[in-house]
């Protein structure tokens, strides 16, 4: 039986008797197949009741062992209890009080077999008001840990290869209630030939305890943690020489352990506990603490680290407690540059200089696209696009950028105090005023704070409704431009809107299909069915029939019928055509604007008509006397 076993689940379970039918249920819907999924429960001394449900749940369920142990003090011990006994080729670690989606083993092992990865972390959701430790966005076999957001979770819910699990000894610290996943993950991860991601999928959801009891909330001996903290520095430093790449993991350390803890649990402290603290974090701030990893933190970090080295513990204080605050700390922008106002912030007697409180940086432009549809010449686009990062009180402008070949232009957007924001864009008076002229002209939002400001691509519209292939549209730019042709268009490789003045890419009319109908008495009749949204009244639609070395012929009329969403409907009696093959076009006119469409036949090339001898002198006649459509040299 062990031989078929695909992925040991390892569940350590502590009290947590209310979350464990949804966790064991979501192992149980599993899409891999029972038969492949042994699970290896551990009670590490409940007092709930946790223990006779386990026991419960693993009668009725053959292939779940539940061991009972003492209460070890974390999830470490149950953890490796686990490793010790699992048999499948893969390990994943679920805590009891989460969940997994019901296709998350098999995406997550479809992974790994199909390019031999060691790790694969899922997509990550946070309930219970919990976020998620990283925003996982990309689907990807092969990750670089200096450039993905996998080393920014370092807990163990991922799918690990065990081979990799032997061969590097991998094991959970014990007794320990925040942190055991470091020593794991940690060379792990670091010594995983291959690191993958499944990112389109929600594959492990983690719960936020309403009752504030999940581990990472709890106080702890921080002296003694921030001790610990420094033996998994030294496992980086043993794993990446010194450098860029060492600086990036750090990064990563120390936002999550080294500076994290002084916050609310800092401030809870008296004098001499906060000094305890502050000694016992110094040293790994001053050992580790490079330029490159000091230079990337945030503001509020990279002034904890300066006063941690300074021993200054009354900055220390100011600067936790403005970030433990209810109000935001204030931002100043001045040239194009963002400082956070901490205490000390140009204070003479503190003597800090301003790059220590600089967050430009750290301003980034959040945004996405609601909703994106032509009102006659107008593309209304509405959305939310915020600079985050900044703190209150800082105003902020929105505005639509169109862009083409060196030109630039700005169409302002009105927003709210949220980022909401709602755009205009006429193309009859989007040029400082004036008409747009024809060209693919890229579309991007903008917002500024002061003299501060961001820009990028407009994505296409996350609404469901929305069309990213539209077809293009008449519309009228204004008496002296007169209609074009435009169409608000996304790109293949990227998705980024752009806008098609004058159909120079996307073709008007593209989607043009005809046939021919012959009558009782031999003549024949064009039909041609095209979607021309925005087609004004007063325009004409005629057939066009041209052929090689011949005088283009264009009828003089035609019987135009005009259906919903631009959809039209043009019919022509064909009498008096020279001998040869013609091809049909649809010429179309419409004030200045005069444009040739292609005419799709039924077997999908080029509509073609074809006289094999001269019309009968009697259909000619009728053709001059007005009886039929005539066609009159067009001109060229």
């Amino acid at each position: 039986m062990g031989s078929r076993i695909t992925v040991s689940v390892v569940i350590p379970v502590h009290d947590t008797a209310r979350y464990l039918q949804r966790c064991f249920d979501s192992v149980a819907a599993q899409t891999l197949g029972a038969d492949r999924i042994e699970v290896i429960a551990v009670d590490d001394g409940s007092t709930d009741g946790s223990g006779a449900w386990l026991d419960a749940w693993a009668a009725a369920h053959p292939r779940t062992t539940v061991r009972h142990e003492p209460a070890s003090g974390g999830a470490g011990r149950p953890r490796n209890l686990g490793v010790a006994q699992a048999r499948g080729r893969y390990l994943f670690f679920l805590d009891s009080d989460d969940y997994l989606g019901d296709e998350a083993l098999e995406r997550l092992v479809a992974m790994a077999e199909e390019h031999g990865s060691d790790v694969v972390q899922g997509r990550i959701i946070g309930i219970g008001g919990r976020p998620a430790p990283v925003d996982l966005r990309t689907t990807s076999p092969d990750v670089s840990l200096f450039d993905s957001p996998v080393y920014w979770t370092l807990a163990a819910y991922k799918l690990w290869r065990r081979s990799l699990v032997d061969r590097l000894g991998l094991r959970f610290a014990e007794g320990r209630l925040v942190g055991e996943d470091l020593p794991f993950s940690v060379p792990g991860l670091l010594g995983a030939a291959k690191v993958s991601v499944v990112a389109d999928y929600d594959c492990y959801y983690l719960e936020g305890r309403a009752d504030g009891s999940n581990a990472t909330r709890q106080d702890l001996d921080w002296p003694e943690q921030l001790a610990f903290t420094g033996t998994v520095l030294d496992l980086v430093a043993a794993h990446v020489p010194a450098g860029p790449d060492r600086d990036k993991l750090m990064r990563r350390h120390f936002h999550g352990e080294v500076l994290a803890p002084f916050g609310g649990h800092y401030l809870a402290r008296d004098p001499a506990g906060r000094a305890a603290m502050a000694a016992a974090a110094a040293p790994l701030v001053r050992q580790w603490g490079t330029d490159g990893v000091l230079t990337a933190l945030p503001p509020g970090l990279r002034l904890r680290a300066r006063h941690l080295l300074a021993g200054d513990a009354a900055g220390l204080d100011a600067v936790v407690a403005a970030d433990s605050a209810a109000a935001d700390v204030p931002t100043v922008i001045e040239e194009g540059r963002a400082y956070a106002a901490y205490p000390g912030f140009r204070e003479p007697a503190a003597g800090l200089p301003d790059e220590l409180f600089e967050l430009t940086a750290k301003v980034a432009l959040r945004q996405q696209l609601d909703d994106c549809h032509w009102d006659g010449p107008v593309l209304r686009l509405r959305g939310r696009a915020r600079l985050t990062g900044l703190g209150p009180g800082v105003p902020q402008r929105a505005g639509v950028l169109l862009r083409r070949q060196g030109v630039t232009y700005l169409v302002p957007a009105d927003s709210d105090d949220e980022g909401h924001y709602t755009c205009a864009v006429d193309v009859g008076h989007a040029a400082d005023g004036g008409p747009l002229p024809d060209g693919v002209w890229t579309m991007r939002i903008t917002i500024a704070a002061g003299t501060l400001h961001r820009e990028a691509w407009l994505p296409e519209p996350a609404a469901e409704a929305y069309e990213p292939d539209p077809e293009p549209r008449l519309v009228v730019r204004g008496r002296a431009a007169g209609p074009t042709a435009v169409a608000a268009f996304s790109s293949v490789a990227h998705g980024h809107l752009n806008l098609d003045v004058g159909a120079v890419r996307r073709p008007l009319g593209r989607g043009a299909r005809g046939r021919l109908r012959r009558g009782p008495l031999g003549g024949r009749t064009a039909e041609v069915t095209a979607t021309l949204p925005g087609l004004p009244p007063g325009a004409r639609l005629r057939p066009l029939l041209t052929a090689p070395e011949r005088t283009p012929l264009l009828a003089a009329a035609a019987d135009t019928e005009r259906g919903p969403d631009g959809r039209v409907l043009v019919r022509c009696a064909l009498h008096g055509l020279p001998p040869g093959t013609w091809e049909v076009k649809l010429h179309l006119e419409a004030g200045t604007f005069v444009r040739d469409l292609p005419v799709a036949g039924p077997d999908g090339g080029p509509l073609r008509v074809t006289v094999r001898r001269p019309a009968h002198a009697r259909w000619a006649r009728r053709a001059r006397s007005g009886l039929g459509q005539v066609l009159r040299h067009a001109h060229p």
